[in-house]
């Protein structure tokens, strides 16, 4: 009798570790949606210079080709869970990936600048909503004993499409043009479309809930992110609060902020459930994951930063170099899996994080003499401690939660990260600026003419120059400006990466603030509804 009971109990636990085929093939093609409409995000950083010459758009338009699709998405994803619930995830990712297909065959064929920003929004919008239903998934369809593969290809995606932006972005406007930075997307597009539209059934619409539908928190909501990504995103180039618009955006996020947050505890059916927060693991993977969008946007922008403005590289050959740290993740991923069923998460967030930190401190010494070579270590780092730090904090925020919570909490968690990027690159592109200008005045001190090194560099550099006279030595001097320059645009990045070792310092103490987490991520088992 105990024999039948133990051999049944062991059939029903194989039985729950079973995958269904038709939810494994939904979810790959889940994956693919989420891994393009990350992707975008990055896709046109390396390539925007090809884009501005393509459609005659000034210099100070160009960016929003990347801040238009920034601020809808980051609207979009929080908005995702509570669309999941009323439509089902079918729908929402279907009609999400059918949307976006449609946005990028349109940019592609835009004309102007103004076509393409409105055409890169509803790109951003749309594909937003594929990025928190494929966390939600992951953590419902499949049994916690399959976490130690489903967390690290979920956690690869989101950490490699960005990464590897501006290398496919480099190549396909280099090799074709930039109208294939969004072409692209068509044929996987429809894949995807197709394949989620017929294999997805993990939940049922609740239909009845539109009636409750919160429209004046989505409205706020709306402002309160849009505005902070403006803010965020424009701040530097337009000397943050003594340009208006800034100004206004920023105020306008501030009154937003607070009316969404009095909406979203007071209304019966809240356009952002915000009690996920409550749960202490949540909370602190959320506050972990909004440090690993400035770890890893800041550094894929910082990266191609240098080598454009100091070594002078071009988009494919930024690409090539940068392409170092998407194989370290690619290579570590697994690795990853495997150890989160092995050891205690905080102990693999600790390694990540120093990782992160030792990656970074090498980059302190950085000289404008650095290229491959120098740069592969670092890169290396940063790959193994992003997938190191990325599985164990989507567990550790995500593993515990019910099936019922988990749709609004990962696009909660997803947010965080893009906000953190966002904050990490305001940050960033201020403290570049203003400690440039530092640098710069300290080093002209020394170049005065009473300095007899300086004067010897000076007579060196006119003895090289074919003019002679007055016209070498302005021509000398000019060197030295613009030799000045580039010392203090390389001291600036060193800054930066001191700012960013510091940062991984404090979360490796911070990883001790996180209760214990349960072996394989603990509850939140197969099947949710």
């Amino acid at each position: 009798m105990a024999a039948t009971a133990t051999m049944q109990g062991a059939a029903s636990a194989a039985q729950a570790d079973q995958m269904d085929p038709r939810r494994l093939i939904a979810f790959f093609a889940m994956v693919l949606g989420m891994f393009m409409s990350i992707l975008d995000i990055q896709i046109v950083s390396a390539s925007l210079s090809e884009i501005q010459a393509g459609l005659s758009a000034g210099s100070d338009e160009i960016g929003w080709v990347q801040t238009s699709y920034l601020i809808a998405e980051v609207i979009m994803i929080p908005l995702s869970g509570t669309l999941a619930r009323i439509v089902s995830t079918r729908y929402l990712f279907a009609f999400s990936a059918a949307g976006f297909t449609a946005a990028s065959a349109l940019a592609a064929t835009a004309s102007n600048i103004d076509q393409m920003i409105i055409y890169r929004a509803i790109q951003g919008f749309i594909g937003g909503g594929m990025i928190p239903s494929v966390f939600a998934a992951a953590f419902t369809i499949f049994p916690p004993s399959k976490r130690s593969i489903v967390s690290p290809i979920i956690g690869l995606i989101a950490t490699l499409a960005p990464t590897i932006g501006p290398t496919v972005g480099g190549y396909l406007s280099h090799a074709f043009s930039w109208h294939w930075l969004f072409l692209v997307n068509i044929l996987p597009g429809i894949v995807v479309t197709l394949v989620t539209w017929n294999f997805i059934d993990f939940d049922k619409p609740e239909l009845s809930l539109f009636r409750k539908f919160d429209w004046w928190g989505l409205f706020f909501m709306a402002v309160f992110l849009g505005g902070l990504e403006y803010v965020l995103e424009e701040g530097n180039s337009n000397d943050w609060f003594n340009d208006s618009y800034i100004l206004i955006g920023a105020i306008a996020s501030a009154a937003g902020c607070v009316l969404f947050f009095y909406r979203a505890f007071t209304a019966s059916f809240p356009v952002v459930d915000l009690t996920a927060f409550t749960n202490r693991n949540f909370a602190f993977g959320s506050t972990f994951s909004f440090v690993m969008g400035i770890g890893l946007y800041g550094l894929t922008y910082i990266y191609p930063l240098y080598l454009g403005r100091v070594r002078g590289y071009d988009s494919l050959m930024i690409g090539e170099t940068m392409f170092v740290s998407g194989l370290a993740m690619f290579m570590t991923a697994p690795l990853a899996g495997r150890l989160s069923t092995k050891l205690d998460l905080r102990l693999m967030m600790v390694i990540g994080f120093t990782s992160f930190a030792a990656g970074t401190y090498i980059m302190t010494g950085i000289t404008a003499d650095w290229d491959f070579y120098e740069l592969l270590v670092p890169q290396i780092l940063r790959g193994f401690g992003l997938m190191m730090c990325m599985v164990p904090i989507n567990n550790i925020a995500l593993g515990t939660l019910s099936p019922a919570r988990i749709r609004g909490a990962s696009g909660l968690f997803n947010l965080t990260r893009n906000l953190g990027g966002a904050v990490g690159l305001a940050i960033i592109n201020t403290v570049l600026t203003n400690r440039q200008d530092v640098h710069y005045e300290r080093l002209r001190e020394h170049l005065d003419w009473g300095n007899p090194k300086a004067i010897e560099q000076l007579n060196e550099m006119a003895a090289n120059l074919t003019s002679h006279g007055l016209e070498a030595a302005q021509g000398s001097i000019r060197q030295m400006v613009n030799l000045a320059t580039k010392q203090a645009v390389v001291m600036s990045f060193s800054d930066i990466f001191l700012m960013l070792t510091v940062l991984f310092t404090l979360m490796i103490l911070g990883v001790a603030m996180i209760e214990k987490p349960a072996p394989q991520g603990g509850g939140g088992g197969g099947g949710g509804h």
